[in-house]
């Protein structure tokens, strides 16, 4: 069912009416050898060049991959590159997909900045060597797409929520919608602090999403809270400061997020889900948290 939505009078579905999709069982993650803080693409970025603990990060970064094994999970781990100190960032680069024959794909990213172009080439030779065919946009009519920091599956559902604005522009979906012939709801975000989808928007389980409502339009809102029964909204505090929202929720129960955000972490409980905290405050420097240094696959 290709189509794009942007309109919440354009939705003619459920949920229950889309595919369903199975939960991913592995995570790739990279290195934060070189991980740093080396350029300024983003305002989260300004004043700390040259400011990240490397040791502290490399601790943070494993705290989280450990905790994915808890769960359950396999962790892939590839190495980092020297000069691309984001590609630790792995949600970025590419957007994984399981047909319904169980056909492993990925739509590779076309970045935004110069300074991340050459990550893409590394993650795809990963996906490649993990059995996914890897798929490129059309350059001549896309610009910019940034995989899964702009570009979010609803959990267990082939439907796509894509935002825009920032790093990816809409065509991008359209070409995506497609090539796989799902629907895709396009949100324009609109403040560039949340310059990312997954800044603001991160998909708890079928009926429910965590959100940061001003980064959106109010078009974008009113489908957010037509196709989810449960919106819960983080303050702006939490939001920019401790990049509530930028939390990942693999299992539709279990929230790995951000330590110290109070008021989410007691919202998140009362809507019956379990939280654990975790401090990636220097990857925040450089305008990142848990969602976005793990990329989730099948």
């Amino acid at each position: 069912m290709s189509q794009i939505i942007t309109k919440a009078d354009e939705i003619d579905f459920s949920i229950d009416d889309l595919p369903v999709m199975p939960q991913p069982n592995r995570v790739l993650m990279v290195k934060p050898t070189y991980f740093d803080v080396e350029y300024v693409i983003n305002p989260h970025m300004k004043g700390f060049i040259g400011g990240v603990d490397k040791m502290q990060a490399q601790n943070e970064w494993e705290h989280l991959a450990d905790a994915f094994r808890e769960f359950g999970y396999k962790v892939i781990i590839i190495d980092g590159q020297r000069n691309l100190p984001d590609m630790v960032f792995s949600a970025n680069q590419s957007l994984p997909f399981i047909d319904e024959d169980g056909s492993l794909k990925a739509v590779m990213g076309i970045m935004q900045s110069d300074e991340r172009k050459d990550e893409v080439p590394h993650i795809e030779t990963a996906l490649q060597a993990l059995g996914y065919e890897t798929v490129h946009l059309e350059i001549d009519s896309v610009s910019e797409f940034e995989g899964m920091g702009d570009a979010i599956w609803h959990f267990q559902r082939k439907l796509l929520w894509g935002g825009y604005g920032f790093r990816t522009s809409s065509e991008a979906y359209r070409q995506i919608s497609g090539l796989f012939d799902i629907p895709v709801v396009a949100l324009e975000l609109t403040d560039d602090y949340f310059y990312h989808l997954d800044t603001c928007f991160c998909s708890l389980n079928e009926t429910s999403v965590l959100i940061y409502p001003q980064a959106f339009t109010e078009e974008g809102l009113e489908i957010i809270h037509k196709l989810y029964p449960t919106v819960i909204e983080a303050t702006t505090y939490e939001a920019k400061s401790q990049f509530a929202v930028n939390a990942a929720c693999p299992d539709g129960r279990n929230v790995l997020i951000q330590q110290g955000c109070t008021d989410i972490n007691r919202k998140l409980r009362n809507h019956g889900f379990k939280v654990h905290e975790f401090s990636t405050y220097e990857f925040i420097k450089s305008g990142g948290s848990v969602f976005c240094m793990k990329l989730m696959l099948w």
